[in-house]
């Protein structure tokens, strides 16, 4: 039996197919691939607006970030992969988001799941699961909401383990073709991440995600019951003792999962706000009227004092601001170099990790508050007629305030505080 991913309205893969051909070559080098997303940027932003009023399941967009060879930016060479380092994955992530910021998300989400075995498993885990997901172009989704409730893990002998529960978010789920799960075993505190195939019985989706923004992403929830995974998949476990191997996941690179994927979320903020600059700069130049009460009137848009000064300022925030994103994907760049192997990532210390933690943190203040200002802003110099749903001005605003919920960016400010003054790094937590 499969699972009920199909039955919700979904857009038709078929509206892409022309770039399974145009696009058959994959790029080699940074510019190719930043190049390469800024291609599928243009063909998500011409009907973004369209598509996110519908709100149907996004299978036809990520069949096209397929076709792009996107979703193997970061893959191993050697099993059909770009080999491009995360500071790369995080630009393609931004540029991506600039047309359509579900998208932009749904990438950057599938990224940090699909190299989830590079961090917390073992080395032979590693390889087979890369090798799984790069070869056959998979797009991976994840059920790993830790405000909810965990999944609950027993043991199953000879058939593994197996997963129950219920999550209120499952991100990209429902077009997904493999799950991250993740959940406490049986009576103790240790947790077990395993891959599984999406397309069975025991994974249920809700088909609820009907929010005011990134409406595309498919951040429903879902009922897991009964999914099995051989012990073989337990990520950094021992198979034989049934235990968690700490030279595995008792080390500070065993999570790294937490920052890398803030940075996801900071870079497709970014993303974001720049495609409203971009939209509202070519509406005010095609479409907005000058003010003609203002006693020094002026005869176009382009010479108004306060529209001028309103666009210099978001463009001065919005460049400090991927400034500091690619500083920190850079740091992020350092501490994944050379860890290949579970013997290699012991080398990351504590500070490093906390070092590199603390960069992430100072991005996500930034672009959150530069992406609602500028997300907001753009209405001030654009106009009431730029309020148009046609327009669709409006849906760069509703996608960053709906992820910047997600976890309170009030304690970022707090733990970089304490960074400061007391030159504390952060413990490790699911947000941290």
């Amino acid at each position: 039996m499969s699972s009920n991913a199909q039955d919700a309205p979904a857009t038709d893969p078929k509206v892409y197919d022309e770039y399974r051909d145009k696009w058959q070559q994959q790029p080699t080098d940074e510019a190719g691939w930043l190049q390469r997303a800024v291609d599928v940027a243009a063909v998500l932003a011409v009907d973004a607006g369209v598509r996110e009023r519908e709100n149907k399941s996004p299978r036809a967009e990520v069949a096209l970030l397929k076709h792009s060879g996107l979703l193997k930016v970061l893959g191993s060479p050697k099993y059909g992969g770009g080999g491009q380092p995360w500071s790369v994955g995080y630009k393609v992530i931004q540029e991506v988001a600039k047309g359509d910021g579900s998208l932009g998300m749904l990438l950057g989400y599938h990224l940090l799941w699909s190299t989830t075995a590079r961090v917390v498993g073992t080395d032979e885990q590693a390889e087979r699961t890369e090798e799984l997901i790069i070869s056959n172009n998979y797009f991976v989704g994840g059920a790993v909401n830790p405000r909810d409730s965990d999944l609950k893990i027993t043991n199953a002998g000879d058939d593994g383990i197996v997963f129950n529960g219920f999550k209120f978010f499952n991100t990209g789920g429902v077009i997904s073709d493999l799950t991250v799960l993740e959940g406490v075993y049986e009576d103790t505190a240790d947790h077990i991440f395993a891959i599984v195939k999406t397309d069975q019985a025991g994974i249920h989706f809700g088909h609820d995600w009907d929010n005011v923004g990134l409406r595309l992403t498919e951040s429903g929830s879902v009922k897991i019951e009964n999914v099995k995974a051989p012990w073989a998949d337990a990520l950094g476990w021992d198979a034989s003792a049934k235990k968690p191997d700490p030279a595995v996941l008792g080390i500070p690179f065993g999570t790294l999962l937490l920052p890398t994927i803030q940075l996801v979320f900071s870079n497709f903020y970014i993303g974001i706000a720049w495609g409203a600059l971009n939209t509202a700069t070519a509406y005010t130049n095609a479409s907005t009227r000058a003010w003609p009460f203002g006693g020094d009137n002026k005869e176009k848009p382009q010479d108004e004092f306060y529209i001028l000064a309103t666009y210099g300022n978001f463009l001065a925030h919005l460049r400090a601001a991927t400034a500091l994103a690619e500083k920190a994907g850079l740091q992020v760049d350092a501490v994944y170099k050379d860890t290949q192997s579970v013997q290699d990532r012991a080398k990351v210390t504590a500070e490093a990790r906390g070092e590199v933690a603390e960069w992430v943190a100072s991005v996500k203040v930034v672009s959150t508050d530069v992406g609602l200002r500028v997300t907001s802003g753009v209405f001030e110099v654009t106009g009431a007629k730029a309020t148009s749903t046609k327009v669709g001005l409006d849906r760069f605003w509703r996608d960053i305030r709906t992820h910047t919920l997600h976890d309170p960016v009030a304690y970022k400010n707090r733990e970089l505080g304490r960074y400061q003054l007391v030159k504390e790094v952060p413990e490790p937590t699911w947000y941290t």
